[in-house]
């Protein structure tokens, strides 16, 4: 096995040969990668069987799903994988150019960041997406992903180093850490002059440690405690409508509500709405509602209606389970996502455009939602093919992280002899 500096090193081997990719050469490579994921579907789904197998009875169904993947995934995971080298390059596009008086021409040229790492959790179709959005931007990726899906990551990096090999590209422009103890992960958050990104993905108590710990350049990422307002002016059958999807589509990840504000103009009518929609009318998985005073009022004592308790809406459930509180208009609503939302995605649902335009201004967010769920806060739906993550932090990059959010730049300065 090898060392996860021995990794590090050989990713730094080949970091300059990025240099020399050409757009038609990552786009050949990035086809041949996802043709050879389909083409290795079953022996990627076999081992992701084992992972499953292992983590049953260990982790909650919700949490399995985001493990599993099924053939459908698989082509879903290759066609992001098409869409990304169908995307314009970001390498080499000149973001600035001016002619000083001098003589000198300045040139500001995007440029891959060299080494990108990173750690993550149990959702292989991670591995697929950052290769990918790697590969697209000039980067190295060195993939750490959590032992619960590394037979499953394992599978998938080794379709995806075929495809490059087959396309004449070396195949270390992809790298998978072997070790799966935490000892992997706190010797890339160290590897000064090794890494010059880490990305994690996944829960919080993984994004806080990279952001603790890491003393290379981190992302901070992921964390999404988002909100849903409904206003006084919303249209209510509409706001069902997103607020069930926001929650209940994939409540495992991070664009999912977990927050529900409602005006308390329209609670007597809207909560038992609410509640018919998310409990009663669901038959499989009902969501728990955990209610702040003024709802447990109204829905005080009908199923799956509990008290909030300390923390519920400081907190990411990842599950079928929602927070639910009164707000008296869309300030406070403003000023209650201030104190409790990490930035990742809130969301108002309103007729009312003074409300909307006031949301959008007073909510300090990556995605601010006016009549929308949430649950678009991602890459491919963005347009970007696919993403590295969503980051909650405003330097560098803020939101689905793209190709764009892949690469830096550098000044290319050209005269004729001038001097200073």
């Amino acid at each position: 096995m090898r060392t996860t500096r021995e990794i590090l090193e050989d990713a730094n081997r080949v970091k300059p040969l990025a240099a020399f990719l050409t757009t038609e050469k990552k786009n050949a490579a990035l086809y041949a990668m996802a043709d050879e994921l389909i083409a290795n579907t079953s022996e990627i789904l076999s081992a992701n069987a084992e992972d499953v197998k292992a983590a049953e009875g260990k982790i909650s169904a919700v949490m399995i799903d985001r493990l599993r993947l099924t053939e459908s995934r698989i082509a879903g995971m290759a066609d992001g994988m098409r869409q990304v080298a169908a995307l314009p390059d970001p390498v080499g596009r000149v973001l600035e150019d001016i002619t000083r008086p001098s003589g000198i021409n300045v040139r500001k040229v995007s440029v891959p960041l060299g080494v990108v790492a990173i750690i993550y959790e149990s959702r292989p179709n991670v591995t697929s997406d950052a290769a990918a959005l790697c590969l697209k931007s000039g980067n190295v990726c060195v993939l750490r992903i959590g032992k619960e899906a590394f037979n499953s990551a394992r599978a998938i990096v080794a379709a995806l180093r075929s495809g490059l090999k087959k396309t004449g590209v070396d195949e270390g422009f992809v790298n998978l850490v072997e070790d799966t103890t935490r000892q992997s992960s706190a010797d890339i958050m160290t590897a000064v002059g090794l890494v010059d990104l880490l990305i994690p993905r996944g829960g919080k108590g993984l994004i806080d440690a990279c952001v603790q710990n890491a003393k290379v350049p981190c992302i901070q990422t992921g964390t999404g405690i988002c909100h849903v307002y409904v206003d006084a002016a919303a249209d209510l059958a509409m706001a069902l409508n997103i607020i069930e999807n926001a929650k209940c589509s994939r409540p495992s990840v991070c664009n999912a509500m977990e927050v529900c504000l409602v005006n308390s103009s329209i609670a007597e009518k809207f909560l038992p709405m609410l509640w018919e929609r998310l409990v009663e009318g669901r038959k499989q998985n009902p969501v728990l509602l955990k209610l702040d005073g003024g709802v447990y009022k109204i829905l005080g004592g009908k199923a799956n209606c509990v008290p909030a308790g300390e923390g519920d809406f400081d907190r990411e459930f990842l599950d079928y389970v929602m927070a639910v509180a009164l707000v008296k208009d869309v300030k406070e609503a403003a000023e209650h996502i201030a104190v409790h939302s990490t930035g990742h995605s809130d969301c108002i649902v309103t007729e009312d455009k003074a409300a909307a335009d006031y949301f959008v201004s007073a909510v300090d967010s990556a995605a601010v939602y006016v009549n929308a769920s949430t649950r678009f806060t991602d890459g491919g739906e963005f347009g970007l093919g696919c993403e590295m993550g969503i980051s909650t932090q405003k330097l560098h990059a803020r939101g689905p992280m793209g190709l764009n959010e892949l690469t830096t730049y550098k000044y290319v300065v050209k005269g004729n002899g001038q001097v200073r």
